[in-house]
């Protein structure tokens, strides 16, 4: 399965012009075969707001609609963030939608970044999710998340193979963004697809460096600083050659 990473300048809560802007990094990217795997980052049509009502007005509909029709045009299946409101609450969630079928699975962000105030406008989640994708078990993460090695634990026992990490991840902890994706690929022997942003908000500059890691660790695509696409094709025979070589993931599970 390819995977493909994109990597935009998000337009502050503007979500007809982030969906423009995702569709020409895609049209600019090349051929998309089918069943490939596509990943935004967190939030991609509004940015990192704390104006959660703001930004779920007209949701669910308007995002997933045009989540749908990504998913359609190539299709492949897309994980991306975004807000939703359940009852009085909000969530900061990475969605995973399939084409030719029902979305695959949601998923809350359980660690909510609260030395940006993210606890205070969202709730958190409470569980790990994963979805079947074309062959492949997905689990989708949210930013924060990348530094809570049990998160990406449970994802493992619940069969996760590939971590995909959608991110609004600052410059000034960039260096961690790169340490962690790659320790999170190697102590689960799993592919981590993690997908930044480029540019600025009203609190924070991005500069990027969406990586696709393999369970070595070993970065096999890097998108720098500016906005695109990366890829990356997995391959299955090496990923179960080596957690069957190397019995750390199975060693951890007890079988």
């Amino acid at each position: 399965m390819r995977v493909i990473g994109v990597q935009i300048d998000i337009a502050w809560e503007d979500k007809a012009e982030n969906f423009r802007r995702v569709r020409a990094v895609l049209a600019a990217a090349g051929a998309i075969p089918p069943g490939s795997l596509i990943v935004l980052p967190e939030l991609f049509a509004t940015g990192f707001s704390m104006d959660a009502a703001r930004i779920t007005k007209g949701e669910p509909g308007e995002t997933d609609r045009f989540l749908e029709e990504i998913a359609a045009d190539y299709a492949s299946a897309v994980v991306a963030g975004m807000a939703v409101r359940a009852g009085d609450a909000y969530y900061n969630t990475a969605q995973v939608v399939e084409f030719g079928g029902p979305s695959a699975c949601e998923y809350r962000k359980i660690r909510p970044f609260t030395g940006a105030g993210e606890g205070d406008a969202y709730a958190a989640g409470t569980a790990v999710a994963v979805a079947e994708v074309f062959g492949w078990k997905v689990c989708p993460t949210v930013c924060y998340d990348l530094r809570f090695p049990e998160i990406y634990r449970e994802g493992l026992r619940a069969g996760a193979e590939i971590f995909a990490c959608v991110a609004n991840w600052p410059v000034a902890r960039i260096d961690h963004w790169i340490a962690l994706l790659r320790a999170r690929a190697i102590e689960n022997q799993a592919y981590l697809v993690g997908v930044n942003r480029v540019g600025e908000d009203p609190r924070f500059r991005y500069v990027g460096r969406s990586l696709i890691v393999d369970p070595h660790g070993r970065i096999l695509a890097d998108a720098g600083a500016a906005p695109g696409a990366i890829a990356a094709d997995l391959d299955r025979g090496a990923f179960e050659a080596w957690r069957r070589d190397f019995p750390a993931v199975r060693d951890f599970l007890g079988r």
